[in-house]
Order: C-alpha cells, then sequence, then structure tokens
C-alpha cells in the first residue's frame, strides 16, 4: 500500500508511544508515533491519526483495552509496540506476551490493516544494573518476529543497531526515549514501511563521538540512577500501583495531524 492508502493511523501501546520523553505533561508529549503521523502527513495531508497508549500498560492490558476501540476505528495503518512494562516485571512469560501481542497482530490484520512493530534494545546495554532482564530481551524479540512473521506483521528492527543504546537516545529515567531517540524510531518504522524518502540513516551513529566517563563515574551515575527512578519505580510496584493509573488515551479519536499542534505537543 502507498502512503496515499494510510487515510486512518492508529498506535496501540504504553509509555513510548504515548511519547514519554519527548516533551511532557505541561507541554504535552509528542513521541515517536505523532513524529511518524506527521511523515505520513508530509505526503498525505488527509490522514487522520489516534493514540491510544497509555503509560505503565503492559501487553494484555493493551490487548485489553486498546485493541477494541482500535478496530472500531478502522484503521488503515496500525502499530502495535508493547512489552517493555512486561520485562521489567519480576514475573515474565516471553509466550504469554508474545502471545497478547500476537492476538492485536492478528485481528487488526484480519480487518485489513496494515500493522507496524518493532523490536526492543538490550537495555542491559543501556544501563547495567538492568543486565538480569537482557535474556528476556532476547526471548520477546525473537516471539515478536515470529508471530509478526505469521501475520504479515512489518518489523522494524531497532534492536541490534549500536546507535540505539547511545546514552543521547534516552532520557535520563533510561527507560524512554529522548527527543533524538523518538525522531529515530519514527525513522526506523518509517523505513519498514517503506514510506516516500524513508532510508536507513536512522542507523547511523550521532555525528559526534560520545566520551566514555571514568569507571568512578560511570558508578556514581549508576546510583544516581538508581535512587532517582529505580527506587520509586519498584516502590509503586511493591504498592501495586502504576504510573499510568487513572489517566487515559491522550488522543483517543482519529483527527487531522495539524491538530498535533494545539493537541499533542
Amino acid at each position: 500500500m502507498s502512503v496515499d492508502g494510510y487515510l486512518r493511523y492508529v498506535a496501540l501501546g504504553d509509555s513510548q508511544t504515548e511519547g514519554l520523553g519527548d516533551g511532557d505533561d505541561v507541554r504535552g508529549l509528542r513521541g515517536w508515533a505523532d513524529r511518524l503521523a506527521e511523515r505520513i502527513a508530509s505526503d498525505c495531508p488527509d490522514v487522520r491519526y489516534a493514540n491510544l497508549a497509555v503509560r505503565g500498560r503492559t501487553a494484555g492490558q493493551v490487548h485489553a483495552e486498546q485493541l477494541g476501540p482500535a478496530v472500531e476505528l478502522r484503521p488503515d495503518l496500525a502499530t502495535v509496540v508493547a512489552g517493555v512494562n512486561d520485562l521489567l516485571r519480576p514475573r515474565f512469560d516471553a509466550d504469554e506476551v508474545a502471545g497478547h501481542l500476537e492476538a492485536m497482530f492478528a485481528a487488526l490484520t484480519a480487518e485489513g490493516t496494515r500493522v507496524a512493530t518493532l523490536t526492543f534494545p538490550d537495555v542491559a546495554r543501556i544501563t547495567p544494573l538492568a543486565r538480569p532482564v537482557g535474556s528476556r530481551v532476547h526471548a520477546l524479540n525473537a516471539r515478536i518476529r515470529e508471530a509478526a512473521g505469521r501475520h504479515g506483521v512489518v518489523v522494524a528492527e531497532t534492536s541490534h543497531h549500536p546507535v540505539v543504546t547511545d546514552p543521547r537516545m534516552w532520557s535520563p529515567d533510561r527507560l524512554h526515549a529522548s527527543p533524538l531517540g523518538h525522531a529515530r524510531i519514527a525513522a526506523a518504522v518509517a523505513e519498514a514501511l517503506e514510506l516516500p524518502g524513508s532510508d536507513d540513516t536512522w542507523t547511523r551513529p550521532l555525528p559526534t563521538a560520545l566520551n566514555s566517563p571514568s569507571l568512578w563515574r560511570s558508578a556514581g551515575a549508576e546510583l544516581r540512577w538508581a535512587g532517582a527512578f529505580l527506587g520509586p519505580w519498584l516502590a509503586r510496584r511493591l504498592r501495586g500501583r502504576s504510573s499510568g493509573d487513572g489517566r487515559q488515551a491522550k488522543r483517543p479519536a482519529l483527527l487531522p495531524v495539524t491538530a498535533l499542534a494545539e493537541g499533542s505537543r
């Protein structure tokens, strides 16, 4: 399908798709899905875009809460990205998570929707304290590829390019992409969808090399990160709470992409 066929784009997912790390809750969030919608709109001004993603959602919650509304919107294009919140929980079942993703792939493609997803980088290469979940990332990525292959879903392979673990691609919490990271994710999905003007430049290293910090600086940075971000995250888990409690999708209806300047940023 050419970009002219994408008149209704719906994004499903969690905080990355909502746009955390790219803007804030005061000024508004942008994020890679908004950026992708803008890219589509540059060639297809009539496209309408909805973003159903809510931070903190697991793959099962995205499946239960967002798939039905997404199907009702009859999208020509949908992106489905979820699973990171599952990876970080004490109990993780790659088959269960992938099962939720595949159910969404199947339901959307059965309606004639073009579906795209992506693979995840090894978080241990972003923060050493996350090393224990490295094997989970590899297991989930393998199952995403398999499920996508069974349903003709496009996969943006963001997992293995060195640039995706450059610290500048990530916000200070190391869980969400920075504005630069969101821009690269949008470019990766655009290339996977073969949108006009897309290419593999998103895979290239950033122009200026980053100096490696000393061992002591690295250790200090890890401790500060654990205190500022990991600790509060674990505390919410222990209390059975989520950052998305009480939140609704930022853009539940299909709206012209021109409305992004007023509503999503």
